[in-house]
């Protein structure tokens, strides 16, 4: 049986055949889970986490949002589209003219979801990876440590591999990760980065693992199912590529609403995305990666011939005379 016939949707009550469970998942984890969900931009993560999390306050839990994605983009579609003021520009200002920062000019809310935006840098002007760092400082001052949340969200850009984004993984920030992906080689490459360093800091001590993962915009082909059975993790839930989604999503509208008709999907999202442990991921090598697609769809049947000084230079160039100075043997 192939890797894609095999895949399986998450199941709770399944028994645990993947990964090791990690510790952070036992009776004596916090009571607030802090997940920090990963994926290639422009994958669907702010789509995702905007019904997510409204469809969790409908179930009564106490959430927060926090986008930390530099294009600010997280919060839009949960405001309508309307911009939320970021942490980084207002604490920036705030300062500037002597003032602090308070709570209210940087977290909002809709319906019981609480969210936020840390910002970045202006373009071509700072790292976007330290933007993240002065964020999450300037939540510590306002005393992030002593909210009292269900859950807490953080959403990534897993595009990036700088120190500042891996922040959660690195620094045991929270306590598992969740990437967004497709049946594309691109974002299943940054979800398998994100299961590298994942693995990578557990070596170093850390204690962080990935809870599975959201296939967004599933056309039915099976390679994030695939990828899912490969590297040990669970698929929490299979988003389809549907026009009713893509038309409501352009327009800025929640469609995980109890009521509505994707309102089990996300019900559904909402239980695995809480009752899935953290687990230790196996990511794939390159050429392991590129054996979930087939080789008409990424080349595999190429063969790297190499390259010699002849074909990188003139002939005119190849025959200049040398200043070389040889001696004679003695």
């Amino acid at each position: 049986m192939s890797l894609i016939e095999s895949a399986t949707v998450y199941d709770p009550d399944a028994p645990k055949e993947s990964s090791p469970i990690l510790a952070t998942s036992g009776e004596g984890a916090p009571k607030t889970q802090i997940i920090a969900i990963y994926g290639k931009g422009g994958i669907g993560k702010s789509f995702t986490l905007a019904n997510l999390s409204y469809m969790m306050a409908q179930q009564g839990k106490k959430v927060l949002l926090i986008g930390c994605d530099p294009k600010s983009d997280t919060t839009s579609l949960l405001f309508g589209g309307k911009a939320c003021p970021t942490i980084i520009e207002t604490s920036s200002k705030r300062k500037a003219a002597g003032d602090e920062t308070h709570i209210g000019d940087v977290c909002f809310k809709r319906d019981g979801v609480y969210a936020m935006e840390l910002g970045g840098p202006e373009v071509g002007r700072g790292c976007g990876g330290r933007g993240i760092i002065h964020g999450f400082e300037t939540l510590e001052k306002l005393g992030f440590h002593d909210w009292d949340f269900d859950y807490v969200l953080l959403d990534f850009l897993g595009d990036v591999v700088c120190g500042g984004f891996g922040l959660p993984i690195a620094r045991d920030m929270c306590q598992k990760v969740i990437v967004v992906a497709s049946n594309d080689l691109q974002s299943l490459y940054v979800a398998n980065n994100v299961c590298s360093a994942v693995e990578y800091f557990r070596k170093l001590g850390g204690n962080v693992g990935v809870a599975g993962m959201v296939t967004n915009k599933d056309d039915g082909s099976g390679e994030a199912q695939a990828f899912c059975k490969a590297v040990g993790i669970p698929e929490l839930a299979s988003i389809p590529a549907d026009d009713d989604i893509r038309r409501k999503s352009a327009s800025y509208e929640i469609i995980g609403r109890p009521e509505g008709v994707w309102g089990p999907l996300f019900a559904e999202l909402a239980e695995n995305v809480g009752s899935a442990p953290p687990t230790q991921p196996n990511p794939l090598d390159q050429d392991q990666l590129l054996g979930l697609f087939s080789g008409d769809a990424v080349g595999r049947d190429v063969v790297l011939e190499p390259a010699t000084i002849e074909d990188l230079c003139s002939a005119a160039t190849l025959n200049k005379p040398s200043l070389e100075v040889i001696y004679d043997a003695v």
